[in-house]
């Protein structure tokens, strides 16, 4: 099976998605070109280059857009409401706050407030989350905040693989769906298979299996976990490491099947703690599984503080491996 970066994962998607069907198409700031096009439309396809090649294949249906989140948001709203699949492309996760009113108070209440006869399979996309030294106002996750209100489906992939197989369902969905792409993971690579394949929402991956601690990670924090659990194998510690890959709908039933099991729970997420996943999970076992916990829940987040621009600032202020161990070990003493 060949190896693809997520990047290279989500642009397969969608090309073959958009060859799939007609009424697929894509709008957003800088899809048809992007920095370092030298001009040339759709040679890169976007500042981080997941659109690349679509504008080349179908001019008419890649359509770019002024700096506008309320324009793009708006007119992908009005075009599912009437038959289309767009995917729109809103550069970083921050600028969610643009055009928050047409996200959260139209296309997410469409099919409430119209009784169930209308749809709207409207993709949004995000490039999220710190790791780029980009600064307060272009690295946050924003998907903690989305998932809380109803009528919006919350995707965050954590490798390639899951990024191909998610991007295709949230295109084929009747409703409206967020796709948080954690930026600092676009260059990793994991087997992808060539051809199409969905995974559904709500249906979270076991990445490892464990005894002794449940570990619920999301997005970019899915691998530093992995990471951890691997090496505290070595000091006879196993976890189950869970990847619930969509925050709503959240697979509740295996987090607390895993926590039933294990009596222990430590949830890590790199947005702040404050109304956030890491909280969220935390009271989900301490409603339904209290009985079963032997220890405290362990948070493992950001501080409740925007994203520092200086690169050493912000490897203090997002979780790490050191602070994921601590916390595994602080719920076993």
């Amino acid at each position: 099976m060949p190896e693809k970066t997520m990047r290279d994962a989500i642009n397969e998607a969608l090309h073959q998605a958009m060859a799939e069907d007609d009424s697929v198409f894509v709008i957003g700031e800088d899809v048809a070109g992007g920095m370092g096009s030298d001009g040339d439309p759709g040679s890169v396809g976007g500042v981080f280059g997941v659109t690349g090649g679509i504008y080349k294949k179908w001019p008419d249906r890649c359509i770019d857009t002024p700096i506008s989140e309320s324009a793009i948001v708006g007119a992908a709203a009005g075009a599912a409401l009437v038959g289309m699949r767009p995917v729109a492309e809103i550069m970083f996760a921050d600028f969610i706050g643009v055009c928050m009113d047409q996200i959260v108070n139209q296309m997410g209440k469409f099919r409430y407030m119209f009784g169930g006869k209308s749809k709207c399979p409207a993709v949004i996309r995000f490039a999220s989350g710190g790791g780029f030294s980009a600064a307060g106002q272009h690295s946050q996750a924003m998907y903690q905040v989305m998932t809380s209100f109803p009528g919006l489906k919350v995707v965050i992939p954590s490798n390639a693989y899951d990024a191909k197989g998610l991007m295709l369902t949230a295109i084929q969905d009747d409703d409206p769906v967020l796709f948080f792409e954690p930026k600092v993971l676009y260059q990793e690579t994991a087997e992808v298979p060539d051809e199409m394949y969905t995974i559904p929402f709500g249906e979270a991956n076991f990445v490892r299996e464990g005894d002794d601690v449940t570990v619920v990670a999301f997005g970019q924090m899915v691998p530093k976990a992995a990471a951890v659990i691997d090496a505290l194998a070595d000091e006879g510690i196993s976890c189950d490491l869970i990847d619930p890959r969509t925050s709503s709908p959240l697979d509740t039933g295996a987090i607390l099947e895993s926590v039933e099991a294990t009596g222990r729970l430590v949830v890590v997420d790199e947005a702040p703690p404050r109304c956030g996943l890491t909280a969220d999970v935390a009271a989900l076992a301490a409603d339904k599984a209290f009985k079963s916990l032997k220890g405290p829940v362990k948070q493992v987040c950001a501080p409740h503080s925007p994203t520092p621009f200086s690169p050493e600032l912000e490897a203090a202020y997002l979780p790490d491996a050191a602070k994921i161990t601590a916390a595994i070990k602080e719920t076993l003493a």
